[in-house]
């Protein structure tokens, strides 16, 4: 399938299909076991195995759970006709090359962030999220419903690939030091495992950021190897240990407010799959994405309590060093999209929803939470 072949498949009516099922659809099975709303599993079908090679460590049961969500999911609504074995980083790709496996055919689907693969694209990073951009619910109301899919879609078709969002973690926290950091000259010489877009604003705050994938980042911390590490959140953050090697734990994760996790799937892979398993895939999408994100909901607020008992200090991140990054990451977004037509027609698209949705969240949703929150 050529590139322009994959952008006419993909622009001829599968993308707002898809996404107007996994918005529908995916609400329809989010209760609990029962087939996408207007029919029943799909009985005697084609039989097809699918390989899903995820960037996580299977026990980030709230990451690559999604991924066993997914499979079960399709599983059960085709009678076991549809079949997808997950496998955790490193079993059949490495964490950081899913999206190369996948656009080469290795494997079929991958679970992974597109802002790891910015090499390849630096537009990739609004699959994932901006610095001081959008919370999940702006994340997702951009995707599905102002867009934006169809936008990260098109871009994603360059590479023989079709994202569809798997999850949100919620807004993620800062980071954990080795020392503490209360100025912008603080942050100058320091090694951190940061990706993404959140890794280049640093960088043009005298970081020296690095992408270390998941099962990786504790010993680096712990050997001195970096000196502080961002991942997700408490729940995470605790499983992996962090809090054994460094002390200081900053919030907010301003480099992440609301970011999405993709499956991505081979497109050629993705033409040959029955319609009826195209609505499947994407139904069970919906659910693994709302499943991993209700987790992250339940289970982070007691991973916190337990953090704070075994001694981890809690310190938000300074005004200044919040001001100075949020200037930094204005100054890249102009520079990129002077730069680079596909992130400007992207950037410009997403500003456009930014602002809109901006002034209606700092309405009535801002005006509770920080009476509420606080």
């Amino acid at each position: 399938m050529s590139a322009s072949d994959r952008r006419l498949f993909l622009t001829g009516g599968l993308v707002g299909a898809a996404a107007g099922l996994v918005g529908a659809a995916g609400a329809g099975v989010l209760r609990g076991g029962a087939a996408p709303s207007g029919g029943p599993a799909i009985h005697s079908r084609k039989r097809i195995n699918w390989r899903l090679a995820s960037s996580f460590p299977a026990s980030l049961d709230t990451i690559y759970g999604a991924c066993d969500v997914l499979a079960g999911r399709v599983a059960a609504m085709t009678d076991g006709a549809f079949e997808i074995t997950p496998y955790q980083a490193g079993e059949l790709l490495p964490s950081l090359e899913v999206m190369s496996g996948v656009q080469r055919a290795a494997v079929e689907v991958g679970q992974t962030a597109g802002y790891y693969y910015l090499g390849k694209a630096a537009a990739l990073a609004f699959d994932t999220c901006l610095p001081f951009g959008f919370t999940p619910r702006q994340q997702n109301a951009w995707l599905f419903e102002a867009g934006g899919l169809e936008k990260v879609r098109a871009l994603y078709a360059d590479f023989n690939v079709i994202s569809f969002p798997c999850g949100n973690t919620g807004a993620q926290m800062g980071g954990w030091f080795r020392r503490r950091v209360e100025k912008l000259a603080d942050l100058r010489g320091l090694v951190m495992r940061i990706p993404g877009l959140g890794g280049k604003v640093m960088e043009a705050l005298g970081v020296n950021a690095q992408n270390v994938a998941a099962g990786e980042i504790y010993q680096a911390l712990e050997r001195g190897a970096i000196d502080a590490a961002e991942w997700v959140g408490p729940y995470d953050d605790e499983k992996l240990g962090f809090h054994r090697v460094a002390e200081n734990y900053y919030y907010p994760g301003w480099w992440e407010p609301g970011p999405s996790l993709s499956f991505l799937v081979n497109l050629d892979a993705w033409a040959s799959l029955p319609k009826a398993y195209q609505e499947v895939f994407a139904a069970a999408s919906a659910q693994a994405a709302a499943t991993m994100q209700q987790r992250y909901d339940a289970k982070n607020p007691a991973a916190l309590q337990r953090l704070k008992a075994s001694g981890t200090r809690l310190r938000p991140y300074s005004v200044e060093i919040m001001e100075g990054a949020r200037e930094a990451a204005l100054d890249l977004y102009a520079s990129q999209a002077a730069a680079d037509a596909t992130y400007r027609d992207i950037y410009q698209h997403w500003q456009a929803f930014q602002r809109e949705s901006t002034a209606w969240f700092g309405t009535s949703e801002l005006s509770y939470a920080s009476f509420e929150f606080s």
